[in-house]
């Protein structure tokens, strides 16, 4: 399987380190010509995760896309959720035709509020049947520096996910299957709103008891609009206090690696939206998910008084510390 990846950040980049270290000639997508040039000479990437080496042999860096769609069977979408469109958008409709698709993306598509999967369906009529979801609690750091972490990689057909898992199966990564492609994929979203708000709240100089009843609540109200969102069956006999879920969702709440997290900080200690994205100076996917959960929320008459409450800081400029006040009566 000829594998691509298209995307530089830092998560793009730990996955070109899992494969490359399984001894795969991998097709890599990079936009900026200087990062390519960089890579090519010393080996690492200059702006993610400069401490990790690559065997220059192995890797073919490009900055056309369409040249790495059409050498590859299988694509790996490591682009921000809210750039997808612009990076996509000049393809051919039938682009992906033949091809699979792993997504590493852990955000939903902002003005349409759709999935990956969804938005490849209604622009290139690509099926989920070829299209796989790798997520859970695996921060791009901890893979560079090779430290044990577990992906799951999720498929309508399980054993189709299974033969994709393999190829990233290391020493110091495990692999899991799941086949709730929809549930997996919400999962990450809402978990970098929860994770913001878990931020807000350290930023506030809330303490640990009250991070871990306000995780407790958030997993239980992300499992009640996982199981409306699921495909139809999928979400039978799904385990949602395993890795995909609530491990994810408890790493990225509490770990300083956490980008929505140090967002959500800054929010809590009176920086301003633009101030904290300036500051941050990498894509919090929390921020725009917020939004388009929302949104969604409302069409399905979906309870989410936590993540409307995040919602409310972060669009209509409610204040963090009255909106939590407001977040401390409802907890259980």
């Amino acid at each position: 399987m000829k594998f691509g990846i298209l995307g530089s950040g830092s998560w793009a980049t730990a996955l070109a380190k899992i494969l490359t270290d399984n001894k795969h000639n991998i097709y890599w997508w990079i936009r900026n010509e200087g990062a390519i040039g960089h890579i090519n000479l010393r080996g690492h990437n200059p702006h993610y995760l400069c401490g990790a080496y690559f065997n220059t042999q192995l890797l073919t860096l490009s900055n056309s896309l369409a040249y790495v769609v059409e050498q590859c069977d299988a694509l790996i979408m490591a682009v921000p959720s809210a750039y997808i469109h612009d990076v996509l958008s000049g393809l051919n409709t039938d682009a992906f035709k033949g091809k699979k698709i792993v997504s590493a993306v852990k955000g939903i598509l902002p003005g349409t509020n759709q999935l990956l999967n969804e938005y490849l369906y209604e622009n290139f009529n690509f099926s989920v049947n070829d299209y796989f979801a790798v997520l859970g609690p695996c921060h791009a750091e901890e893979v560079a520096a090779e430290k044990l972490s577990y992906l799951t990689f999720s498929g309508i057909d399980e054993t189709l996910a299974a033969e994709v898992a393999r190829h990233f199966k290391t020493e110091y990564l495990n692999t899991v299957v799941n086949h709730d492609i929809m549930g997996v994929q919400y999962a990450a979203v809402l978990k970098n709103i929860y994770a913001l708000g878990a931020g807000i709240a350290h930023g506030l100089d809330y303490g640990d008891n009250f991070l871990s009843v306000y995780i407790a609540n958030s997993s239980d109200e992300m499992v009640a609009f996982l199981k409306k969102t699921s495909l139809e069956g999928s979400n039978e006999k799904v385990n949602y206090a395993a890795s995909a879920y609530l491990g994810d969702l408890l790493v990225t709440c509490y770990s300083l690696y956490s980008r929505n997290r140090t967002f959500g900080n800054m929010i809590g200690k009176g920086y301003s939206v633009k101030a904290a994205q300036l500051e941050l100076n990498m894509v919090a996917e929390g921020y725009n998910a917020s939004k388009c959960i929302h949104v969604k929320s409302l069409e399905l008459a979906a309870s989410l008084p936590i993540a409307d409450t995040i919602y409310s800081i972060l669009w209509q400029h409610i204040p963090a510390g009255s909106a939590f006040n407001i977040i401390e009566k409802f907890l259980v």
